[in-house]
């Protein structure tokens, strides 16, 4: 069973301390959700977690064993993938080569051809809008490319930095019912990065309150959803 545990996380910039002591597990097949304000240290964690940006302690255990000193492609071939905030598409290719690159670590060509099959079943526009450039798509059509694409690496774990954002509540809703999917049908794990706490913890069977770099609260998403601080702090109630 492939799990992901974080102890004691740390991560600075300079002589800013942006996550301290941050401890959290995921589990096979769990979706798991951080939430908080900007600049809470939410996205820094999902960044440390994919070795897109160095730890100062702490470290980070995937499958019982330490990737702390191991990139990002290694992490990416051992089962993990992230579908980053602002999607970060390659604006002049298409769309099928975007998810091309997503398949890099992939070396089985029927394996690549299945993972697309699959993305195209559950993002149909992806299919449709697969030859045209992906600069040329909206922004809800852009974030699905950005989550087929980390999905063509076959991961065990995604890693999803807010996929809502900017994005009309419509196509938020199909991508809250993909994500529900992969989870209930491949029993796919998430660790999800989300500005819209309601939405996050609706989706999520655990979370975590990220406050200034440092976890305050965990619990189930239906717990934490009838936490008055939380809903005082992030649901508006």
């Amino acid at each position: 069973m492939r799990t992901l545990e974080v102890n004691q996380l740390a991560v600075r910039y300079g002589e800013i301390e942006a996550v301290r002591n941050a401890s959290f597990k995921v589990g096979h097949g769990e979706i798991v959700a951080l939430i908080g304000s900007n600049g809470a240290g939410k996205s820094t964690t999902l960044k440390a977690v994919m070795g897109l940006v160095p730890t100062a302690d702490g470290d980070i255990l995937w499958n019982g064993k330490s990737v702390r000193s191991r990139g990002a492609a290694y992490r990416v071939s051992r089962g993990i993938a992230l579908s980053p905030e602002g999607r970060r598409l390659f604006p002049d290719m298409t769309v099928l080569e975007n998810l091309q690159v997503g398949a890099h670590t992939v070396r089985s060509r029927q394996v690549v051809r299945r993972s697309l099959d699959e993305v195209c079943a559950l993002f149909p526009r992806v299919a449709e809008r697969r030859h045209q450039q992906a600069g040329s798509l909206s922004g809800g059509e852009q974030q699905m490319v950005a989550i087929s694409r980390a999905l063509m690496a076959q991961p065990s774990l995604l890693l999803l930095d807010e996929p809502s954002l900017g994005i009309a509540p419509k196509i938020v809703a199909e991508i809250a019912d993909a994500v529900e999917r992969l989870n209930r049908e491949r029993g796919l794990a998430v660790l999800l990065v989300e500005q819209n706490a309601r939405l996050a913890l609706k989706l999520s069977q655990r979370a975590y309150v990220f406050e200034q770099g440092t976890i305050t609260r965990s619990g189930t998403g239906a717990e934490l959803l009838a936490d008055a601080n939380v809903q005082k702090a992030f649901l508006g109630i």
